[in-house]
């Protein structure tokens, strides 16, 4: 008799999100090199096979659950940022900052592009750096236009130097969410009082 996950593999209706979400929150909770097949098959409901003929391999699953992330997740979040409204960043900084006070599964895992960042798969992988390093860009460029509607008193230089700031603490806020969620909390209140408090040059 075949086995779900072979059955389902082979389905002309096979639903890849509902695939590439249920992996995403092993290799969160796992990392890339720590998540063992084994787990991807429980997690997914295919078997080996299935995954290698769906995706390639692992390493096509892991792309595809990145992508997926960036899309789904980060650029989302991102949308509203520099669209004309001040209270954009704040909002956005709120939102982090409730899913990661509430112990959310997911938000106390930090943010998946980053721990991809800071693994060893990154150091030898030129794509998964590229992939990281774009997001990075997506998100510096998207809190500029939010500082900028913020600030409006403050001339680019300083709008630049602002955001550059901001940026840095989002990136640590979401780091340090996996190790130790008050310094993520704290890191991450400082922001509104940076954006209100910085001086023009």
């Amino acid at each position: 008799m075949e086995k779900k996950g072979e059955r389902m593999g082979r389905m002309p209706s096979f639903d890849r999100s509902v695939v590439v979400d249920a992996a995403r929150d092993v290799f969160w909770q796992r990392g890339y090199a720590e998540a063992g097949i084994a787990e991807l098959e429980e997690a997914t409901g295919l078997t080996r096979s299935s995954i290698y003929h769906a995706f390639g391999s692992k390493r096509g699953l892991f792309d595809a659950v990145l992508a997926a992330y960036l899309d789904d997740v980060v650029r989302t979040r991102l949308r509203p940022l520099g669209g004309g409204d001040a209270g954009a960043l704040e909002a956005y900084v709120d939102e982090m900052r409730t899913a990661i006070a509430e112990d959310a599964p997911r938000a106390r895992l930090g943010c998946l592009l980053l721990n991809a960042g800071s693994s060893p798969l990154a150091s030898d992988d030129a794509d998964v750096r590229a992939l990281v390093s774009g997001y990075a860009a997506e998100m510096r460029a998207a809190i500029r236009s939010a500082v900028a509607d913020r600030r409006p008193d403050l001339a680019p230089d300083a709008v630049d130097a602002l955001a550059a700031v901001c940026a840095s603490l989002v990136v640590a806020g979401l780091t340090l969410a996996r190790a130790d969620r008050d310094a993520s909390l704290a890191t991450l209140a400082s922001i509104p009082t940076t954006l209100e408090s910085w001086a023009r040059p």
